[in-house]
């Protein structure tokens, strides 16, 4: 089942738009789980999507990651949901 794991306090700005990120996760037949990041207008125009960013052990660890990622990280998976919508 898909479900949102974390919501980062900082926003990301471009263009003068604001989006909340988000990052969500599935866990997989293994035990394992898949964690990608959304990106979610201000505008409430369709939010964008990172295709998997990371698979981890368990739902604890896809949490420890996504609580760990840096504004750095973040601008650049926005650049990849960017040009993976396009």
């Amino acid at each position: 089942m898909v479900e949102a794991i974390h919501t980062y306090q900082v926003p990301i700005t471009q263009g003068g738009r604001a989006w909340t990120v988000e990052a969500w996760g599935e866990g997989r037949e293994d035990g394992r789980w898949e964690g990608w990041l959304v990106f979610v207008p201000a505008d409430g125009s369709p939010p964008l999507a990172t295709s998997r960013e990371t698979t981890q052990s368990n739902r604890q660890a896809l949490v420890y990651w996504a609580s760990g990622l840096a504004p750095t990280y973040l601008e650049g998976a926005f650049t990849r949901a960017i040009a993976r919508a396009a």
